[in-house]
């Protein structure tokens, strides 16, 4: 799992506000913050695609992240494809999708089920996982070896996310006046590994994306490994094949959202690797109790 963590996890970090696909700044869609909107009765869906590319000599090496989230008022769900080739120090290929669903709150997303499904070819493991209020429950087929050392305790799971849950709320939640827009630190356990990531602020840079242009936030991420690594990986608070912090830029947007629209590292092996969004829109969604309605003509 963790060979696609870099795309995945970093895919995930731009889900976030309301953009269309020109290089303008985005206008929104509605007043307020967007989970707030949503938790009083507007339900939207979140179309989302991220690509990656690098070159390990002349071959490329390729990576693309689709998203689709439907947020509700009091429940949400994602599902999402990250398929990978050759990224960072994983020279495979690699196809996982991912299912998150869990409760919609003013300020933040809650994790109540996680799947993921890996085909690498090699073990393709499925991970199932539960998380309620006072406990948690998880299924790997094929199972772990082991859970790490130290395995996540209970206590620490309760006060994480699933992975795209996690950085998902992280781009939506708003920022309080004054308030440091890298945010973080974002917690995230995969049913496994729990990792905290924390956001340095390095400042504002000029970034040009098909999705947005401007004055973006640069943002400097490295990460904690608190629980279920091997023995003694933990001691590595940089993402999986990257030389130094990742980059990440954030598109402020007049809604309060802090979109990540670009991202960028060094690997160990095949030199730089930048992440950019393809496709970031969020559009009204029409649910069957709306559509059935009072005055929709159905009887």
């Amino acid at each position: 799992m963790k060979r696609a963590f870099f795309l995945a996890s970093a895919a995930a970090l731009a889900l976030a506000g309301f953009a269309t696909a020109d290089k303008a700044p985005a206008a929104n869609a509605a007043s307020g913050a967007l989970l707030t909107n949503v938790k009083a009765g507007t339900p939207t869906r979140m179309v989302y695609e991220l690509e990656a590319k690098a070159y390990f000599l002349f071959i490329p090496a390729t990576g693309r992240a689709s998203f689709t989230t439907e947020l509700h008022p009091d429940t949400y769900k994602i599902d999402s494809r990250v398929k990978v080739t050759g990224i960072a120090d994983w020279f495979v290929n690699y196809d996982m999708n991912i299912h998150a669903e869990g409760e919609t709150h003013n300020g933040e997303l809650k994790t109540r089920s996680y799947v993921s499904q890996n085909k690498d070819g090699k073990k393709n493991r499925k991970v199932e996982m539960e998380i309620s209020e006072t406990d948690f429950t998880m299924n790997a087929t094929p199972r772990f070896g082991n859970l790490g050392d130290p395995a996540a305790t209970t206590e620490q799971v309760l006060k994480t996310n699933d992975p795209i849950t996690a950085l998902i709320t992280f781009a939506l939640e708003p920022r309080a006046p004054g308030q440091d827009p890298c945010g973080g630190p974002i917690r995230i356990f995969d049913g496994r590994q729990l990792t905290y990531l924390y956001l340095n602020n390095a400042g504002m840079r000029k970034v040009s994306t098909p999705v947005w242009s401007g004055q973006a936030i640069e943002c400097h991420v490295t990460m904690d490994k608190v629980a279920g690594y091997k023995k003694g990986e933990a001691d590595n608070d940089n993402l999986t094949g990257i030389d130094g912090p990742l980059r990440m830029w954030l598109a402020p947007l007049d809604n309060g959202a802090t979109v990540p629209i670009k991202i960028a590292a060094d690997s160990k092996k095949i030199g730089d690797v930048t992440l950019t969004a393809k496709k970031l829109r969020f559009e009204p969604l029409v649910t069957s109790e709306a559509a059935g309605g009072p005055g929709s003509g159905q009887h």
